[in-house]
């Protein structure tokens, strides 16, 4: 069962305390879809520019990513730079070049319209609208926004939510977006907008995911050498969604709970090289070897008659 995202591939030039890239490849649709491709085949629909290294494409094209819905322009690749400092879960923009991102617009192929999954990475609400638009009524919807949108396009970005199925995005856009500084009501609040399930990103600290039946609160995966954490937000996204969509059971609370600590992982890989350097070597199994740890450092027993707990506790734990 087919993804298709949208969403920006970048070049990126990036500078964190452990070391720096330049011109590498980045972006959301990017770090989504390699992701994803670890559990589905991918369809992407974004643009380049005639600048764009003929190498990205063959990495891409090497984990099973469709890109007869990437559209090459003669102007430059987007760009962006930043840099991280003592605080890895923030990155300070340096520099922001559209390039033929400043008039794209998401034309999608015939045969991609069917896709039953769609994923409309961080990119404006008006070209994820745009997509949605073009597809044959999709069976699970996700997306994903910044700060940028929930400035610049409100009413876009509000009208997306009442046609989406999973919404995520990090905390500090969850505040910003509901005005509410606790997160538990704050994923409630954008649950009324619309979607049936909301997943705050919270980087280091793990992540929330809320229904209007439950709540899941996930630790992040404990790594030791964190180098660059650009696209790990994005790697959840295509991890967690990849991973939901080929269960078939879109809602179903086992699955949603599996589908975070998937997401959890693949960004617990990605962070650890810049771009998809790390991403480009690893295997299913060092994927399900993770997964398979993570349920361990996760794990608990009920309480036992050595605590001091009382009988009371005790025998409801």
């Amino acid at each position: 069962m087919s993804i298709l995202v949208v969403g920006s591939i970048a070049l990126d030039t990036i500078k964190t305390p452990f070391g720096q890239a330049a011109e590498v490849l980045g972006g959301s649709a990017t770090y989504f879809s390699y992701a994803a491709s670890f559990f589905s085949p991918v369809r992407m629909v974004a643009a380049v520019g005639a600048d764009f290294p003929q190498k990205h494409f063959q990495l891409l094209k090497s984990r099973n990513i469709s890109l007869d819905g990437l559209q090459k322009d003669t102007g430059k690749t987007f760009r962006w730079s930043g840099s991280y400092e003592t605080d890895m879960n923030s990155a300070k923009t340096l520099a922001t070049e559209l390039n033929v991102l400043q008039d794209f617009r998401a034309i999608v192929p015939k045969h991609y319209v069917d896709t039953p999954h769609v994923f409309l990475a961080n990119i404006g609400p008006n070209t994820q609208l745009e997509l949605l638009d073009a597809m044959d009524k999709p069976k699970l919807v996700g997306c994903d926004t910044m700060n940028l949108w929930i400035a610049t396009q409100p009413d876009n970005l509000n009208r997306l939510l009442k046609r989406v199925d999973v919404f995520l995005l990090n905390e500090s856009e969850a505040r910003q977006l509901t005005g509410i500084t606790n997160l538990i009501k704050a994923a409630y609040d954008l649950l009324k907008r619309g979607p049936k399930v909301v997943v705050i990103k919270k980087g280091e600290h793990g992540a929330i995911l809320a229904t209007r039946e439950f709540c899941f609160v996930a630790p992040a995966y404990p790594v030791e050498d964190v180098f660059d954490p650009t696209g790990a937000g994005d790697c959840f996204a295509g991890g967690f969604f990849a991973s939901l969509a080929v269960t078939g059971r879109y809602f179903d609370e086992t699955a949603l709970r599996r589908s975070v600590i998937f997401g959890t992982v693949m960004a617990s890989f990605n962070v650890e090289s810049f771009s998809l350097d790390r991403l480009s070597r690893l295997t299913d199994e060092e994927i399900l070897g993770r997964y398979s740890k993570f349920k361990k450092f996760t794990h608990f027993e009920p309480a036992d008659h050595t605590t001091s707990l009382s009988p009371g506790i005790l025998a409801q734990s």
